[in-house]
Parts: C-alpha cells; sequence; structure tokens
C-alpha cells in the first residue's frame, strides 16, 4: 500500500440513496477512497454496486446524499461532468464500436483533426501509441475492435478513460471474462496505474482478486452499508460472510453416484469459426448419464464453436453427433430443445441467453411459451406466465423478485439467475453448462454448484465448460482438456489437480 496518500480524498459518498419508484438500490451508502488506493466494492448481485458506481460516473442522478472529488462537493449529472472531474469508467459490458479500429474508439468524441476538421488519423494512432506505451497498455492501434481478444478490448476500454484524463477510474466486474493470463497482465496495469497517483475502484465478486489487488474494501449487501475493512487484515471467508451475511462454503460436497448409460457421442467432429479456421478440429467426446464432465481449457481453444454446434446454432463441417445412437448433427435449437432435451446455459448471456427488452417473466418462458400451461390454443395465459416467473424468482433468488421488469434492468449475475431458472426448470435430459457461475457472487455460485449437482444426481448428463480451472477440479466427476480445438486427455476428478491439469492446458502431456 506504498502508493495510498492517505491525506489526498479522491473520492468521497457521502449517505448516497438511489431509488427507483418504490425501490431503494442504495441506502445511505457512504465509500471513500484515497489517491493512489486500490478499492473493492463488494457484494451479491443486486446488492446495488453497479448503481452506486453509476451515480459517481454520472449515468444516475442520486435521489439523497452527496459526492466529493479531489475535496470539493460536486453534482455529477452526467457522464461528461464526470470526466471532466477526471473519472472514468470501464462498463461490464463494454462500450466499444466494434467495426472501428482501435485508435478510433479510443479518440472518438476527442478527435485530433487536421485542415477542414477532417480526423488526423495519424496523429490518432501516435497519440495511442503513446499513451499505451506509457501505461504498459500494448494494444494495436490499427486493429478492428471485432478482430481483438477480450482482454485487449478491456484495455482499449482503459485507454478510452485515460485518454480522456481520468485519475478515478471505476472498473466493474473486470476480470468477468478475462482469461487467468489476461487477468495477470489487468493486475499488473493496476499496479502501474496507482504508481502514477491513479485511484482504482472494483466492483467484484472474486475475493481472492480482491486479495491481490486492493487495499481497502467496502461491502455492501441488498442496498445497505455493512463494513469497510483493509484487505489485508480480514480472510476470505470473513469477507465472504460479511458480504452475503452467512458463513459459505467454498468446498463443494457430492454425493456418491453410479455414472449411467451413454447420454451424448461426439465423433470426429469439425466445426470452423467466423475466420473459416477449424476451431473444432476432429474432436471425439463422449457423455454419460449421472455424472458431470467438464471440460477445462483456454479461452479459445474451440470451446465455444462446439457448444454452438452442439446446441444447433453454428453448422459442423463433417462428424457426428449421437443422442443415444440417433444421429442430431445440424439439427435446429428447436429440435435439440423440444425433442431431444438438451438444454444450455450460454456463456454470453446477453446476446445468447435473454432478450434484454423482455420482461423478467417472459424470459423464464423463452423455449415453453407454445405448451401449457403457458399457452391455450396459440393464445398465451399470462397469469401463468406471471405466477411460474414469481416462483422462479423466488426459488433462485432473483432479485428484486418483480418478474414484470425488463432483463436488461437487472444486475449481470440476476440475469444469470434467469437463464438458469429457465434451462434447469426445462427439466433437460442433457444440461450443457457454459461459464455458469461468470458474474456470480460466491452465495450464488454455491447455489449454481448445488443445482448442477442435483441434475446429476437425478441421472442427468451435465456438461460443464468453464475457465475457472477451481470449479471444474471441484464440481467434475471427469475433466476433458480441450487445446487447439481437440481433447487431448481425460482426467478423473478425484485424481485432479492444478498443475496436472493446467499442463494439459498448455498443450502438454499428463
Amino acid at each position: 500500500m506504498t502508493s495510498v496518500d492517505f491525506t489526498h480524498k479522491a473520492v468521497e459518498m457521502i449517505d448516497v440513496v438511489k431509488k427507483f419508484g418504490d425501490f431503494t438500490a442504495n441506502d445511505r451508502i457512504s465509500l471513500t477512497v484515497h489517491r493512489g488506493e486500490v478499492h473493492a466494492l463488494l457484494g451479491e448481485n443486486g446488492a446495488g454496486k453497479t448503481t452506486l458506481m453509476n451515480c459517481l460516473y454520472g449515468l444516475y442522478r442520486p435521489t439523497e446524499g452527496s459526492i466529493r472529488v479531489n475535496g470539493q462537493e460536486v453534482v455529477i449529472s452526467d457522464p461528461n461532468v464526470a470526466i471532466g472531474h477526471g473519472i472514468g469508467m470501464v462498463h461490464q459490458h463494454f462500450k466499444l464500436v466494434e467495426p472501428f479500429t482501435v485508435a478510433e474508439n479510443i479518440v472518438l468524441g476527442l478527435e485530433p483533426t487536421k485542415a477542414l476538421g477532417l480526423l488526423d488519423l495519424a496523429e490518432a494512432q501516435r497519440q495511442v501509441a503513446e499513451i499505451s506505451e506509457r501505461y504498459g497498455l500494448a494494444v494495436d492501434p490499427q486493429a478492428r475492435i471485432e478482430d481483438i481478444s477480450v482482454g485487449s478490448q478491456q484495455r482499449v476500454e482503459i485507454l478510452k478513460a485515460l485518454y480522456r484524463g481520468a485519475e478515478i477510474l471505476i472498473l466493474d466486474e473486470p476480470t468477468a471474462v478475462l482469461t487467468p493470463r489476461e487477468i495477470k497482465e489487468l493486475i499488473t496495469i493496476i499496479d502501474n496505474l496507482t504508481s502514477e497517483g491513479k485511484s482504482i475502484i472494483i466492483i467484484t465478486h472474486k475475493l481472492h482478486e480482491i486479495k491481490q489487488v486492493a487495499d481497502y474494501c467496502t461491502i455492501i449487501r441488498r442496498g445497505k452499508f455493512i463494513d469497510r475493512v483493509e484487505v489485508d487484515k480480514v480472510s476470505e471467508h470473513e469477507l465472504a460472510a460479511k458480504m452475503v451475511g452467512r458463513d459459505v462454503s467454498f468446498s463443494v460436497t457430492k454425493n456418491k453416484v453410479v455414472r449411467g448409460d451413454r447420454a451424448l457421442a461426439i465423433e470426429q467432429l469439425v466445426v470452423r469459426d467466423n475466420r473459416s479456421i477449424a476451431a473444432v478440429d476432429r474432436l471425439d467426446l463422449e457423455l454419460y448419464h449421472s455424472e458431470i464432465l467438464g471440460i477445462a481449457g483456454v479461452d479459445g481453444n474451440g470451446q465455444s464453436e462446439l457448444v454452438e454446434a452442439l446446441m444447433g446454432l453454428r453448422p459442423v463441417e463433417s462428424g457426428k453427433v449421437l443422442l443415444k445412437e440417433q444421429d442430431i448433427t445440424n439439427h435446429t435449437p428447436r429440435r435439440m430443445i423440444s425433442d431431444h432435451r438438451v438444454c444450455s446455459i450460454h456463456e454470453d448471456r446477453q446476446k445468447r441467453g435473454l432478450v434484454l427488452e423482455f420482461d423478467v417473466a417472459e424470459n423464464l418462458i423463452l423455449e415453453t411459451y407454445g405448451r401449457a400451461p403457458f399457452s391455450h390454443r396459440g393464445v398465451l395465459d399470462h397469469g401463468e406466465i406471471y405466477r411460474f416467473g414469481d416462483q422462479c424468482a423466488e426459488n433462485f433468488d432473483i432479485r428484486p423478485r418483480t418478474t414484470t421488469q425488463q432483463a436488461k434492468a437487472l444486475s449481470g449475475g440476476n440475469q444469470q439467475k434467469v437463464i438458469i431458472a429457465r434451462e434447469v426448470s426445462n427439466n433437460p435430459d442433457i444440461l450443457i453448462a457454459s461459464q455458469p457461475t461468470r458474474g456470480l457472487d460466491v452465495g450464488a455460485i454455491e447455489y449454481v454448484h448445488q443445482a448442477l449437482l442435483e441434475q446429476r444426481d437425478k441421472g442427468k448428463a451435465v456438461l460443464l465448460i468453464s475457465f475457472e480451472l477451481d470449479e471444474i477440479i471441484n464440481v467434475a466427476d471427469r475433466i476433458a482438456v480441450i487445446f487447439e480445438g481437440r481433447i487431448i486427455g481425460i482426467v478423473d476428478g478425484a485424481e485432479a489437480d492444478e498443475n496436472r491439469i493446467g499442463l494439459l492446458m498448455a498443450g502438454g502431456t499428463a
């Protein structure tokens, strides 16, 4: 904590209240962040973390309370005012123009110009290269956003804020979509920024990352301030208990079950990505009833394309997918869900998991709206739809409980709970869970793991794809490691350890 200047309060939020109608998202929350400090904001899904930071960034106006920046009280009416006070925000879902280049995105709105007001692209690229070198944020100014990795896109978002003079940087769930290597790079970037006197506020659920990077942590629960702690003086278990209000188990207790018949067989599967490269390359795999088969691997080794091919969202070029010896290769998503009872928790909740403009109850019956009790002779029964929605909200702890609001109004974690509730409630024979705990707090992660184990104990077949190696090792009965589109090794879950799986993930041998 050598970089923290305790004589300089960069941000003070005092008794901030934010209401949406009758719902109070933030209830008299106070927060203090010093110059050069990394401050973690910890809370359950829907606790009000992002809402509080949206008040600081000017996306919302607080209902009550005050905000001070560098000791002076300010009224932040919109993000332009926040930027003027040196506040930048990197949102959980990036705000980039995908067809534009890195340089064009970074300078957008503050473009260097030449004669007649035309964009000076060469100067823009020079400025971007200069600022990226200064802060150790390696990017290619000429690359298009749609062609670069998620980690690189995040660096572009950070550079956008720094280009606009940010001294206070808000990072909303910054590691939710990053690979382990990219997370290490982000931690180095944060160290570089605080050594220059920048103040960083991180919204996160990942307790081990708080322990790695944060100096202090403010915990909120259900919209209320709970505590402010010095991170070095508390354990992960203490942080978890303060966050959810109860003891949380980090270990997974699995019942012993006898593996059933083969549920799914994948034979010599070839699937191409958007660049026409074979992302899945002659892959073989078998999945059985009463088991959780985990797929471990570094992001970009064909996991997404494999799931999309299994669910009928991406064409299979060659090979077969067999369900109880029946060839279901290239069947449509509707047939996969309705006829074959294969359901999927998709890794991208906003693009593939939800219709954000629909309300929560409507999203919960997206795959079953044509069946009783939700419709009769083509007419929707809204009473049954909302009764089912309220039941799911209660059973899966979706917050707030009101299922008539749009899905886009929910926090990322609660959006994920809606998807999980829908897919588990469909009573699938095979459940494909891709990054099912991404963006969830430790209490919700505990719940999801139990939900997956309950499916397995009921005789269902579960395929779990996760970049969280400890999640795979804790939950899976068998672990298949994918590398460059192929399964290069399968390890019994009881015998798995991080070193062995990590070696296979890097293309080595067990």
